[in-house]
């Protein structure tokens, strides 16, 4: 089977001479409405170098034009002066959180030609939610004249019995590259160079994960499509790294285009059965309705489907009035799913009815209490769940989970060169 991952011709300073943790930053998409943050970040940086010069946080996205040929800019200099090569690398990474547990990763560069983020795509590398297009041009445009890649995906596996990440806790002769605490809440990051002799037990295990006797034994099914790799954070990144992909091969063929590191991605990949990870539910409430109405029409629906996914409650509340609604064959796996297929169908068309996607039960317990409000929980995605649902369903509905909390997300570290 074709490979969708290699190893990496990584760059990173001389930590000796510059500070790591000025050199790394959380990734863009996070503190969007939080510029203090960002502002704090910059403090800290002042004149070192540091990949806060070569990104463009999300919150300035309105500043773009002003922004991004400075960061290009930054980028070459960065190249000339500051960035030193690591070929052929693989990273072990080991990130102590804010809560003091150590999630586990793998940096390796990813085939873009192997991802697909369209929804029942059939890819080695598939998207885990769908993709808002509107939120890819401004990403396309820092990208497009970039000399140089920092990366903030997080893809999954699905390796229940811990077979390729693990283990390398307990190698032994690799070289530390970076060792050192993160800025503002970020919590303590190290990285080990894996040898060869690991390499090639990394590729042993992650191909068992989809040859048919793993396919089988996940998912009961030998002959689906396999999988390998579910984006888990930095989806809209990934799927920058692939438009400017499949533009540069539009341009000079697809010949020429497979043999240019524009080819590939950098990302962190993180067993999904990590105890480090957690998945949170997101929630719905729905604002300008009739409560009454709305939970009768809810029960029509999830006594309508005939389904063959397993039995799901979903629990409503308003005004302090609560109860739940058994979904007895729901066509979703998930129960997140049933329930965003009813909301949207049951808005269409409706004007004044909203919903928000809300974090924590008790948000929605005080939002409920408004007039025309009413919230709905359920049971959190289980972590077995991601990939069947992913497989058979297509993509998650959108904000079905939460993945570690702002200050846990990846930072940017290792970068890589993007153009010849």
């Amino acid at each position: 089977m074709k490979k969708c991952y290699k190893s990496a011709d990584i760059l990173l300073p001389d930590f000796d001479k510059v500070s790591p943790e000025k050199w790394a930053v959380v990734a863009c998409d996070q503190y969007t409405s939080e510029p203090e943050y960002w502002e704090k970040a910059e403090k800290i940086v002042g004149d070192a170098p540091s990949t806060l010069k070569m990104i463009l946080p999300e919150v300035y996205l309105s500043e773009k034009d002003k922004r991004i040929p400075e960061i290009n800019k930054t980028m070459k200099e960065y190249l000339t002066d500051v960035l030193k090569e690591i070929p052929d690398a693989m990273v072990y990474v080991e990130r102590e959180q804010s809560d003091g547990s150590v999630r586990e990763g793998l940096l390796l560069s990813v085939d873009l030609e192997c991802y697909d983020f369209k929804k029942g795509a059939s890819s080695l590398i598939r998207a885990t939610e769908a993709t808002v297009m509107e939120r890819i041009p401004p990403r396309v445009a820092i990208r497009r004249d970039a000399t140089v890649e920092l990366p903030h995906v997080m893809l999954l596996i699905d390796d229940p019995k811990k077979t390729v990440i693990e283990p390398l806790a307990n190698m032994t002769g690799g070289k530390v590259i970076y060792n050192s605490d993160l800025m503002l809440r970020g919590g303590h990051i190290k990285g080990t160079l894996i040898d060869d002799k690991a390499k090639l037990e990394v590729e042993k295990t992650l191909d068992a994960l989809i040859c048919r006797e793993g396919m089988e034994e996940r998912y009961k099914d030998a002959s689906l499509a396999p999988v390998l790799f579910a984006v888990g954070d930095g989806n809209h990144s990934l799927a920058t790294a692939k438009t400017i992909y499949e533009e540069l091969k539009a341009k000079i063929g697809e010949e020429a285009a497979a043999n240019s590191p524009a080819r590939y991605a950098l990302a962190e990949v993180v067993n999904i059965h990590s105890e480090a990870l957690r998945f949170e539910p997101i929630y719905r409430v729905m604002f300008g309705v009739d409560r009454r109405d709305v939970v009768e029409k809810l029960k029509d629906y999830a006594n309508g489907l005939q389904g063959n996914a397993e039995p799901q409650m979903i629990k409503y509340i308003f005004d302090g009035e609560s109860g739940e609604i058994e979904v007895k064959a729901p066509v979703r796996q998930l129960t997140v799913g049933t329930l965003q297929d009813f909301i949207d169908g049951y808005m269409a068309g409706k004007d004044g009815v909203e919903v928000d996607y809300i974090h924590g039960e008790a948000s929605v317990e005080a939002l409920s209490r408004k007039n025309g409000a009413i919230g709905f929980m359920f049971s959190g995605m289980g972590k077995d769940q991601l990939f069947k649902t992913v497989i058979f369903d297509g993509a998650l509905p959108r904000k079905t989970f939460s993945m570690g909390h702002a200050e846990d997300k990846r930072y940017y570290l290792e970068c890589r060169k993007i153009v010849d």
